[in-house]
């Protein structure tokens, strides 16, 4: 006997949280991931800047504080999602 395979989508990619600072592209947004982190030589707190490219199907707007997954490539530099908006401007 075969065993059933479930073939419903899971969440199986990592989740950030950043803010949108361009929704100018058609469905697509620019999120903006601010963090710090220890410099391994000098032991300073640095920040850390990181823009991605998301898939925006939930109409988030320049300002919003949004939460995206990683999901497969969609376009030449898109490789994300948004799950929820977390804070309208």
């Amino acid at each position: 006997m075969a065993k059933k395979i479930d073939t419903t989508t899971t969440n199986t990619g990592k989740t950030f949280i950043g803010n949108v600072t361009s929704d100018k592209m058609n469905n697509t947004i620019v999120v903006v991931m601010d963090y710090k982190s220890r410099h391994p030589l000098y032991k300073k707190i640095v920040k850390q800047r990181k823009k991605i490219y998301a898939e925006n199907n939930l109409n988030a707007q320049i300002g919003d504080s949004v939460k995206v997954m990683e999901c497969r490539p969609l376009s030449k530099l898109k490789r994300f999602t948004t799950l929820e908006i977390i804070k309208k401007a």
